[in-house]
C-alpha cells in the first residue's frame, strides 16, 4: 500500500486545536484559536453535558477502511488534522490545554528541556537515560509546564477519566486542573465511570453548581496494539469492534442525560518494516555531529548540532541519506506554521533543535542510548502523511 500524500496541520479551523476552541467557548471559556469549521461552539452550547472521547491512534483513513459500516463511521461529522508532530505528547497536551504545540511547547516523546538540562520523556516525566519522575526529583511539574488546563478555562463541571496507571501521574495531575480525576481499569470501566459521573450530582456545599458538564475520556489501547502488532493486524481490527460495541452500550446507558458525545483521536499510524528503519548506529559520522540525542519522534526527529559541525551534518544528510529523508531547518518549520500560529512558548525554540529530519515514505530514524534496549515498533506516527495527521470526528446524541 503506498504511503498517503504529505499534508500540513490546519490550525485555522480544521484541526484538533480548533475543536478544543469550540469546546472551550461552548462551556463559557475563552480561546485565542479559531473555532472548528465543522463543529462551531454554538452547536455545542445546546446540550447540558459534553463528552470528548480521545482514542489514541485512531486515524481517519484507517477507520474508513476497517469499519465503513460501524457506529463510528456512520456518525462521522468529518476529519480534522492533528498537530505537528502528530504524536501523543504533543496532541494530548493540545486536548488538555486547548493550545497548539507552538504555545504549549511539548514537541515529542523526547523533548529537550533546557531548564532541566536534559532530554525528557515528557509524559512519564523521566530523563531519557532513566531516573526518577519530576516530583521525585524535586521539580514542580505545574511550574515547569506553566500550562492552563482546559478544565480551568471553562465554567462547567470538569471530569477527567483516565487509565489507572496514568490518572495521577505528574503530567496528568498538572493538566487536569480543577477536574475530578476518575481512574479506570479497562474499556468497560472507562465508560462505566463516565456514565456514573454524568448521572451523579456532586456535592457543591454553598457553591452553586455549574449548569453544564465537560467530561474527557482517554483510551490508549488501540495505539499500543498499533505499535506492537501493526494497525493492519487482526488484533487492531478486533479491538475496533470491541471499542464500537462498548461505545454503543455507553450511549444506551446515558440516554436521557442531555449529552453530546464526540469521538476523535490524537493521531493515526503508518505500518513499517525493518527495511524502513534508519538506525544511527550505521551512521557514526552523522551521530558524531550531534550535541544531544535525537529528540522528537522517529518520524520527526529534532537534531541539536555540535558547534562547527553544521556543514558536515548537512552534507552527510544530503549525500548519503538524500533519497530517504527530508532535512529542514527547524526555524523554517516554525515560519511555515507547522507547529501552530500565534505567540510561541518562551522556550519553544529550545525544544526543536537546529534541524528536523523527516523520513520519507514509511521511514523512521532511530538512535539508542546505552541504557536503552531495542524496542522495535510496527505502527509509527509523528510525520505529515494523511494516515498520521488526519483523525475522525464523530458525533452522537443518545
Amino acid at each position: 500500500m503506498p504511503i498517503p500524500e504529505r499534508i500540513d496541520p490546519d490550525y485555522r479551523g480544521g484541526g484538533i486545536v480548533n475543536l478544543m476552541s469550540s469546546i472551550v467557548r461552548s462551556r463559557g471559556g475563552h480561546s485565542d484559536h479559531p473555532e472548528s469549521r465543522i463543529l462551531p461552539a454554538d452547536e455545542l452550547t445546546r446540550v447540558t453535558n459534553l463528552v470528548l472521547l480521545v482514542v489514541d491512534g485512531l486515524g481517519a483513513d484507517w477507520l474508513a477502511r476497517r469499519s465503513p459500516d460501524g457506529i463510528l463511521n456512520q456518525s462521522l461529522r468529518g476529519s480534522l488534522t492533528s498537530v505537528f508532530p502528530a504524536t501523543t505528547a504533543a496532541a494530548i497536551t493540545t486536548f488538555l490545554t486547548g493550545e497548539a504545540p507552538l504555545q504549549h511547547g511539548l514537541t515529542g516523546w523526547f523533548t529537550y528541556l533546557r531548564e532541566l538540562g536534559c532530554v525528557m520523556t515528557v509524559l512519564p516525566g523521566n530523563p531519557r537515560y532513566g531516573g526518577v519522575s519530576y516530583r521525585q526529583a524535586g521539580v514542580d511539574p505545574m511550574g515547569l509546564f506553566g500550562h492552563t488546563s482546559v478544565f480551568d478555562r471553562i465554567r462547567s463541571r470538569g471530569i477527567c477519566v483516565s487509565p489507572h496507571f496514568i490518572a495521577h501521574s505528574d503530567f496528568n495531575r498538572s493538566h487536569a486542573g480543577s477536574a475530578e480525576i476518575l481512574p479506570y481499569r479497562d474499556l468497560s470501566d472507562m465508560f462505566r465511570q463516565a456514565a456514573r459521573a454524568l448521572r451523579t450530582k456532586p456535592r457543591w456545599g454553598r457553591r452553586a453548581p455549574p449548569e453544564s458538564t465537560y467530561c474527557y475520556l482517554y483510551w490508549p489501547r488501540l495505539d499500543g496494539i498499533g505499535h506492537e502488532m501493526g494497525m493492519e493486524s487482526p488484533a487492531a481490527a478486533e479491538h475496533l469492534i470491541q471499542l464500537e460495541q462498548a461505545l454503543e452500550s455507553f450511549l444506551e446507558a446515558i440516554k436521557g442525560t442531555d449529552t453530546l458525545v464526540l469521538v476523535t483521536a490524537d493521531h493515526g499510524h503508518v505500518d513499517t518494516t525493518p527495511a524502513d528503519v534508519l538506525d544511527l548506529i550505521a551512521h557514526p559520522e552523522l551521530e558524531d555531529a550531534l550535541l544531544l540525542p535525537l529528540c522528537g519522534e522517529p518520524r520527526a526527529a529534532f537534531c541539536y548540532l555540535r558547534n562547527g559541525r553544521e556543514a558536515d551534518f548537512v552534507r552527510y544528510c544530503e549525500e548519503r541519506l538524500g533519497d530517504r529523508i527530508d532535512l529542514i531547518p527547524s526555524r523554517q518549520l516554525v515560519e511555515e506554521g507547522l507547529f501552530g500560529i500565534g505567540k510561541p512558548h518562551p522556550r519553544f525554540m529550545d525544544r526543536i533543535g537546529d534541524y528536523c529530519i523527516l523520513p520519507r515514505d514509511r521511514g523512521v530514524i532511530l538512535q539508542r542510548l546505552p541504557t536503552e534496549r531495542p524496542h522495535p515498533q510496527i505502527g509509527v506516527h509523528g510525520g505529515l502523511s494523511s494516515s498520521e495527521l488526519m483523525v475522525p470526528l464523530c458525533l452522537f446524541r443518545p
